[in-house]
């Protein structure tokens, strides 16, 4: 299923009567924080997918023997449900720019990044190709760097980083109720932040580009801060 709807992480089940089971909490996992989704995006084409899946670890025997999706026969179903989920979404921005939306593992609890396929075939097909690697240079990005381009054999040229006025304010001791308010101090302050996200890319190897989302809140005098601290 395909839902977004966050009602269902919850839910109370087994209400029919006797027949229809036992009545008890339960609810559903989303789909991004699944072992299943971090293992498509790392995957290369979709035996890959196959054995990879066939790896995962579902439960354990009495005596402590480790038991898999492959050894109870399921990773040759979970496959073909697969089968069209490893093919890369192209889609484009509101501006006409193509784009591949394909996988999503949250970087709390996987690592982050798109799938390799769609990464892999962004680079055939342009010039350049920007991707995201979600919550941050210290984790996200290192994930992305540490796991996905080691092995998917990628290397790149180098990394965005983005931040917001606000957010940096935030991190310097501001409300969030008072960040439409001008606060040099607490942005300066915040930006040890930023500095620091910026040396987690340097110690890389790889330069970086910082790029502010702007609010319609921010101060021309805080923009040029931030600049200034970043040039």
């Amino acid at each position: 299923m395909d839902l977004n709807e966050r009602a269902l992480r919850s839910v109370i089940l087994g209400l029919g009567g006797r027949a229809n089971g036992v009545p008890r909490e339960s609810g559903f996992d989303i789909t991004v924080a699944s072992e299943i989704m971090a293992i498509l995006c790392l995957s290369v084409d979709l035996m890959d997918l196959k054995e990879r899946i066939r790896q995962i670890v579902i439960g354990y025997t009495y005596d402590g023997k480790a038991v898999t999706a492959g050894d109870i026969g399921a990773a040759g179903s979970a496959a073909v449900l697969l089968k069209d989920a490893v093919k890369p979404n192209l889609v484009q921005t509101l501006e006409g720019v193509p784009a591949f939306i394909h996988g999503g593992p949250f970087a709390n609890i996987a690592h982050g990044c798109n799938s390799l396929l769609a990464t892999r075939l962004g680079l055939k097909l342009s010039d350049y190709f920007v991707t995201e690697a979600g919550f941050g240079a210290d984790l996200g990005a290192e994930k992305f760097l540490d796991i996905k381009c080691r092995l998917g054999g990628l290397t790149p040229s180098a990394v965005v980083i983005v931040a917001t006025v606000r957010a940096l304010k935030m991190h310097g001791g501001r409300k969030k109720t008072e960040l439409a308010q001008e606060d040099l101090a607490a942005l300066e302050k915040g930006m040890a932040n930023l500095e620091k996200h910026i040396e987690n890319i340097a110690s890389f190897g790889l330069p970086a580009v910082v790029a502010i989302n702007r609010f319609p809140t921010d101060s021309e005098a805080e923009l040029a801060l931030v600049e200034e601290k970043c040039a």
